[in-house]
């Protein structure tokens, strides 16, 4: 245990050494008994035998005969690097695929879920691999996603560049070694989201870029999501992200074993260069030094900026991350606005009719190509079917009065999806997703007034565990009901016990303990990640340290001065703004930027565009030296004593606005008596006009 602690230690404290860059993920956590199959926690329980029993009725019903994915995920093989690990500049490991090979010794875990191992095993593809002979090129393994190349007439055009500076020019190094050197023309992000985007420094100067020697092609909307979707809430999702992705968990039968969409999220340099070209058109062709291209936008599906791309000339379908290996997320664990299962079911449905009659490949942002006229169509059709059925049974369900709190219970795949492994749930759950679309249309309210105003799970629990007869009945009810594998019983009344007593340890092991088996038994990394995280937190307390930063000086600049000055109002305590009233006009000369900033009734307003006859105070500051103040790296003080900040008018107001500027830190507890009663250490002091932590949107 105490080496498992160091190791999480040691990442941890990687991932705060990082501060001087953006993180695209984070540390690598190693257990050295995952070979011998050896639980990394003390307190850790191995499967149950009622786990056990439903391990192996999977074994005989999931549809393993099925190998089409084993083939074809290693058709095409060319050559894996002689490394498996890669290193970020800072000096931590950015990318370890040594770490998972625990999963290529041939053993059926009973400590995960026979379809997850399935799926956890095809993602420990490691190396180059060709999908169109002589054309089109992938490296897989070195990421979360994939980094595609397509050969032009004098170079290389880049897909998705993955989620680190180094993991993408290792990467583009194997490549140019086994191919032949050949220079970048044009990068395509396929979406929004870091794990697309992020390592785009490791593949192209930004000189290049600039001077129009490469191109950057990217979906409309592409710059406002990248950064604006992660910003409002970025704090909690970063707290929530390690549960989602399983932060602490050490790669191990008993604890991460897969993203569902790849291994995991590289730790290295997070970039962004500005797209140079965007698709605005439903359909737009292009060609780019002799390929021809044809993108499809698919605003609003797996991103709410994203496209597929066409290849006529060697009928090749680029699905980004519309159609991969696995059924994605209606809405995203760590926090994320809920999508439409019926508009990705339609972008689906448009490809299929567009280009599937005639595409003989298609590969994508994840997972694996797939090969034959057929077989594309097959997949293509499995996944716009799973997506529609979802949307639509969910919603007869709810027409017919099933409720949020009840359709995860009700709602099942027809078995045509069910056994087929496309139509598989690994990223998403059926549970988690059908719950999801009908939050979309009719919210989190199930309609009775008892759940509209609910007590706080604080203040409710009390009540329960008094109204059951207290701890000691409860406890021993949950023991019972553990042993008789009724876990989701048993979590039932053992959390209410922890939300009343936070600091019963014996409670906390045991919800730890129901967890954990709940967490081997799900097909979905994202729920299992969830439940062994929780579990992990109840048994040794909340992590400390800092978390990934992901507010490098790409994304600063890539968010707009609007969404900043949305962000302050977020990040101002209202209670510390009664009785305020000012406004402040805010002028960016460089960019001719001019904003109206209001103080009234406790809330912060802006406005772009307009500036104020009689305001308290004016700013003047050039956008240039303004994301120098939001990314922490100087003050409007500091500014002003070297003329590049103006303040005309009475400063008090910008005095005030201060005052009410809170930090936030993803500090919180996600489950309860898990916060260390310790004194945190020093934090040093924040510009409190520094930009808010921007979530990690890798994975989505």
């Amino acid at each position: 245990m105490k080496t498992q602690l160091t190791l999480i230690a040691a990442s941890i404290a990687l991932i705060s050494g990082n501060a001087v860059f953006a993180a695209g993920g984070g540390g690598v956590v190693a257990d050295p008994g995952a070979m011998q199959g050896k639980h990394f926690d003390a307190k850790g329980k191995a499967p149950s035998t009622f786990t056990v029993e439903l391990q192996n009725g999977l074994r005989k019903t999931l549809p393993f005969e099925d190998k089409r994915d084993f083939e074809e995920s290693k058709r095409g093989f060319i050559a894996a690097p002689a490394y498996k690990t890669i290193m970020a500049d800072a000096g931590n490991v950015a990318w370890d695929m040594g770490s998972y090979e625990f999963l290529l010794q041939g053993k059926d875990f009973d400590s995960v879920h026979p379809s997850l191992q399935r799926q956890a095993i095809l993602n420990m593809g490691y190396g180059l691999y060709e999908v169109v002979p002589g054309k089109i090129y992938q490296v897989r393994g070195f990421d979360l996603s994939n980094i595609s190349f397509v050969k032009t007439n004098t170079g290389w055009i880049v897909f998705d560049p993955l989620t680190s500076k180094e993991t993408a020019r290792a990467a583009l190094e194997l490549v140019n070694e086994k191919l032949g050197k050949r220079p970048v023309v044009a990068v395509v992000y396929s979406h929004s989201h870091a794990d697309h985007f992020g390592g785009v420094r490791g593949v192209v100067d930004e000189a290049d870029v600039k001077s129009g020697k490469v191109k950057i092609i990217a979906p409309a909307g592409f710059m406002d999501h990248a950064v604006a979707e992660n910003v409002y809430a970025g704090n909690a999702m970063t707290r929530r992200l390690y549960f989602q992705y399983g932060v602490l968990l050490p790669r191990s039968p008993f604890g991460h074993v897969d993203q569902s969409i790849g291994k995991n999220t590289a730790a290295g340099n997070l970039g962004l260069i500005e797209p140079t070209i965007l698709i605005n058109e439903p359909f737009e062709k292009m060609t780019v030094d002799g390929v021809e291209m044809e993108f499809q936008n698919t605003p609003g599906t797996e991103a709410p900026a994203e496209m597929n791309t066409y290849f006529p000339q060697m009928k090749a379908f680029w699905a980004a991350e519309n159609i991969t290996g696995t059924i994605h997320n209606i809405y995203t664990l760590r926090g994320a606005l809920v999508r439409d299962a019926l508009a990705w079911s339609k972008n689906i449905n448009n490809a299929l009719y567009r280009y599937g009659n005639e595409a003989q490949v298609m590969f994508a942002s994840h997972s694996w190509p797939r090969w034959g006229n057929d077989r594309v169509q097959e997949v293509m059709r499995t996944q716009r079917d799973s997506y529609a059925h979802l949307n639509n049974e969910v919603l007869h369900l709810a027409n017919n009065g099933v409720t949020i709190n009840e359709v995860h219970n009700v709602y099942k795949q027809p078995e045509s999806l069910k056994s087929q492994w496309a139509a598989h749930s690994y990223h998403g759950s059926e549970e988690h997703n059908s719950r999801a679309v009908i939050n979309r249309y009719l919210g989190y309210w199930d309609a009775n007034p008892a759940t509209l105003i609910p007590l706080s799970p604080k203040d409710s629990a009390p009540l329960y565990v008094e109204m059951m007869g207290g701890a000691g009945k409860i406890m021993a009810k949950g023991k019972q009901l553990y042993k008789q594998g009724k876990y989701h019983e048993a979590m039932e009344i053992v959390n209410k016990l922890v939300y009343a007593e936070p600091n019963n340890t014996a409670a906390k092991d045991l919800l730890a303990d129901i967890f954990e088996q709940i967490g081997y038994q799900k097909e979905s990394p994202s729920v299992r990640n969830s439940f062994l995280g929780a579990a992990y937190e109840l048994r040794h307390g909340m992590p400390s340290g800092a978390s990934p930063k992901t507010n490098g000086p790409d994304m600063i600049r890539a968010m707009t001065t609007e969404l900043w000055l949305n962000a302050l109002a977020i990040s101002m305590d209202s209670k510390k703004a009664a009785g305020m009233k000012f406004t402040i006009n805010l002028d960016t000369p460089d960019n001719g930027e001019k904003f109206v900033i209001e103080m009234s009734n406790s809330a912060l307003t802006n406005i772009k565009g307009y500036q104020d006859k009689n305001p308290n105070l004016t700013i003047i500051v050039n956008r240039s030296d303004l994301e120098k103040v939001m990314g922490g790296q100087t003050t409007f003080e500091k500014l002003q004593a070297e003329g590049k900040a103006k303040f005309e008018g009475d400063r008090k107001a910008f005095d005030q606005l201060r005052s009410t500027m809170t930090t936030f830190t993803p500090d919180f507890e996600l489950m309860p008596g898990t916060k260390s009663k310790k004194a945190p250490p020093a934090q040093s002091i924040k510009e409190p006009f520094e930009a808010p932590p921007i979530a990690n949107s890798d994975g989505a």
